[in-house]
């Protein structure tokens, strides 16, 4: 079954004086640490911000604080640390339910399944329109399946980030078919393009030979990315002047260091750790590869594609309806060495044909994959479900007595930022913000 990709609403809903208006808007996630969606909600809140919505972004998770919190700062975006308690806690909704009532939150959207558990309720209590996205499929198959399935219950409209992702959500029941839409991923296509200076600014910096030959990956280190299935396939297909470069940190640094020793190669794989100056990374690459068990749309590939980068990747979730196989990049069977191995080499041998594939990969980044084109989605889908609950009948909000026992005695851990001058200017220039027209399908 193939759920329905978002282009839009009804002309209605456009026209609607109740869905022009500047809205408050709450994206909860669990950490702000680097990660796919957590940039996504980066580049979500900073273009709703732009638009002239207050824009407020949550983290929840123990050790909910991170880069990408500074990033939200800088964009004029709010940003509260509301962390929750060891195990299950039983508090945090009613946290967050007074939290949207004293910010006057008009619409919540949690970000995969540890916001979905405690926001979707707490979204519910305040009497709000919920939207939870789906940046990936979920690892633990049964450990919180029945708290997903509960606080789906809570939950207006469900996004996947993917067809293949919607297919599995309705295929484990967790969602209520009519709830799922499906809205691709997008990234700020004005940051990445081919840049000769960062080239050689980035491998003078690492130590890389200028005539080096350069394949790389940008993901933290863990199980699912499955890096070492790249050092492998690189142990047998690097040339004698090739790198592999790794972007990222985590618990399997140690791991994949001590698998290139074992094979050979410990002097040609690079750690970078973690950075955030990915454009240039980028830059430095001959080709991009990723090597992932699971995803559900991958930025990384998307900002590889955006920077004119040919791209090998194990056709794994949403994979293949981002990378064109034979086009702009390779697809390759998942955990298996032997054929990402060939593509890195047949890349390596025919340098025309990969730089072919880099063009025809940002061109079609740049027509199908912009943040703008992903906002304008969401904007979309915001608006419906907010003239839906404009038609019901006003409710009492449990979140406003909620509010007077947990605003006055146990605010949230600070980490705030209220909008810098020159945004307030900026929304006094600009009250109120319509939801963009949907593109032409």
């Amino acid at each position: 079954m193939e759920v329905r990709t978002y282009r839009g609403i009804e002309a209605r809903v456009l026209k609607d004086p109740r869905t022009s208006r500047r809205l408050a808007i709450a994206h909860v996630v669990s950490s702000f640490q680097t990660g796919g969606a957590e940039q996504v909600v980066v580049d979500l809140a900073a273009s709703q911000r732009a638009a002239g919505h207050d824009v407020l972004a949550v983290a929840i998770a123990e050790d909910p604080d991170g880069p990408r919190a500074e990033q939200l700062r800088r964009r004029g975006v709010e940003v509260r640390l509301v962390p929750k308690c060891p195990g299950f806690d039983a508090t945090l909704t009613a946290r967050l339910a007074a939290l949207f009532a004293t910010k006057g939150v008009m619409l919540v959207h949690a970000h995969n399944h540890l916001s979905l558990i405690y926001a979707a309720p707490a979204g519910w209590l305040h009497r709000v329109p919920v939207i939870h996205t789906k940046h990936g499929v979920s690892q633990d198959m049964h450990g919180r399946r029945w708290l997903r399935r509960a606080a789906s219950a809570f939950v207006d409209a469900h996004v996947a980030v993917s067809q293949p992702t919607a297919a599995v959500v309705l295929g484990r029941r967790e969602v209520d078919p009519p709830k799922l839409h499906v809205v691709v991923n997008g990234v700020d296509l004005s940051r990445f393009a081919p840049d000769p200076a960062a080239r050689a600014r980035v491998r003078a910096e690492l130590a890389i030979p200028r005539d080096a030959w350069v394949v790389g990956s940008v993901g933290r280190l863990s199980p699912v990315k499955n890096h070492a299935l790249l050092v492998r396939a690189a142990a047998t297909s690097l040339p004698r002047n090739g790198r592999v470069l790794l972007v990222g940190e985590g618990a399997e640094r140690g791991r994949l260091d001590a698998l290139a020793r074992e094979l050979g190669v410990s002097e040609r794989v690079l750690f970078a750790g973690e950075r955030h100056d990915v454009p240039a990374l980028l830059a430095a690459l001959d080709v991009f590869a990723l090597p992932s068990l699971s995803e559900g749309l991958p930025l990384a590939l998307l900002e590889a594609m955006a920077a004119g980068l040919p791209a090998v990747a194990t056709d794994v979730g949403g994979v293949s309806t981002v990378l064109v196989h034979g086009e702009t990049g390779y697809l390759v069977p998942s955990d298996e060495v032997a054929p990402l191995a060939a593509r890195l080499s047949e890349l390596h041998a025919n340098p025309a044909r990969a730089a072919q594939m880099g063009r025809c990969g940002r061109r079609l980044a740049l027509r199908r994959h912009s943040a703008i084109r992903m906002a304008e989605r969401y904007m979309d889908l915001y608006a419906l479900l907010l003239l839906r609950r404009s038609q019901r009948v006003a409710a009492v909000r449990p979140s406003a007595v909620l509010a007077r026992i947990w605003g006055a005695n146990q605010a949230p851990r600070a980490t705030t930022a209220a909008p810098r001058r020159d945004d307030r200017r900026a929304l006094d220039e600009h009250p109120t913000s319509r939801s963009p027209a949907p593109p032409a399908s």
